[in-house]
């Protein structure tokens, strides 16, 4: 893989040894991971709100040394693009922002979320679920 997407829950997994979160710290080390500063911002206030201070929310993610994207009025307008296939799933504007940016880089993205899977094939885009499976 040349780089990979982050979504928040995927950060998240990783800082707090979650399931799946070895997999995210693994990709992280070996791979350049990218983040769309909605997703840089939602990882920060769940952080924050578990306790942290702002200061240590940012060096936990900070310490997973990704690429920050900005969103940008391009990124913004794909964003809202997505809303007709994703609002059936519930997903927010921060999952819109990752798999919009996941569309732009033509890249792959990694969640937590595993209501994502379903978009994969309709939208193009290769969606990997962290999470193990539920027997």
């Amino acid at each position: 893989m040349n780089k990979v997407i982050l979504d928040a829950s995927a950060i998240l997994a990783c800082l707090n040894n979650e399931p799946g979160g070895m997999e995210v710290a693994d990709v992280a080390h070996s791979t350049p991971c990218l983040v769309v500063t909605v997703n840089w911002a939602e990882a920060l206030t769940r952080l924050i709100e578990w306790g942290l201070t702002p200061d240590e929310a940012q060096e936990a993610v900070e310490s997973l040394d990704l690429h920050i994207a900005d969103f940008d009025a391009a990124l913004a307008r794909r964003c809202a693009e997505l809303r007709p296939a994703t609002r059936h799933k519930g997903l927010s504007l921060g999952d819109c922002a990752c798999l919009a940016l996941a569309q732009q880089e033509r890249a792959p993205v990694l969640t937590a979320d595993r209501a994502w899977l379903s978009l994969a094939q309709p939208l193009g885009l290769d969606i990997r679920c962290i999470r193990p499976a539920s027997p």
